[in-house]
């Protein structure tokens, strides 16, 4: 599995958010800065990320972004599957039989659900806050304003 640049950005946006949890909304052009993400991009994944229901946008000049779950409930598994899709390594393990032309019942089915359970597993067993709590920053509080 190779994270792309998507879910490494989002989860780098929900890590800051994290940061600030339950001190009020942050601005996008802040979050960008604050984690190098190109604001534009930052704008679609905070979109997703808001319909999948971990963070809610306010509106007005003290308004942006803020995480609606506690980080510590947010598992890296939902955000991965929330900004990519699933985490099959091929996409026929996902289909029905009657839906694909790959055979169900083949040699090669064992290793890419092993590859797919423990993917899930890792992913599930790291929250945001497990996260956050890994970078130097939060040690220091690196970010007062």
């Amino acid at each position: 599995m190779r994270v792309s640049t998507r879910s490494d950005y989002g989860l780098r946006a929900l890590i800051e958010l994290a940061s600030h949890y339950g001190q009020g909304p942050l601005q996008s052009s802040e979050i960008a800065l604050r984690r190098h993400i190109p604001e534009q991009y930052l704008d679609q994944l905070l979109t997703t990320l808001r319909k999948a229901g971990f963070i809610r946008s306010v509106r007005g000049p003290s308004g942006g972004h803020e995480l609606v779950r506690d980080p510590q409930t947010l598992s890296v598994r939902e955000v991965i599957e929330s900004l990519e899709g699933s985490l099959s390594p091929v996409a026929w393990l996902d289909e029905r039989p009657e839906m694909t032309d790959h055979p169900h019942q083949c040699g090669q089915r064992e290793i890419w659900e092993r590859i797919r359970e423990a993917t899930t597993g890792i992913l599930q067993s790291y929250t945001i806050a497990d996260l956050l709590e890994r970078e130097p920053q939060a040690a220091v509080g690196r970010y007062s304003i």
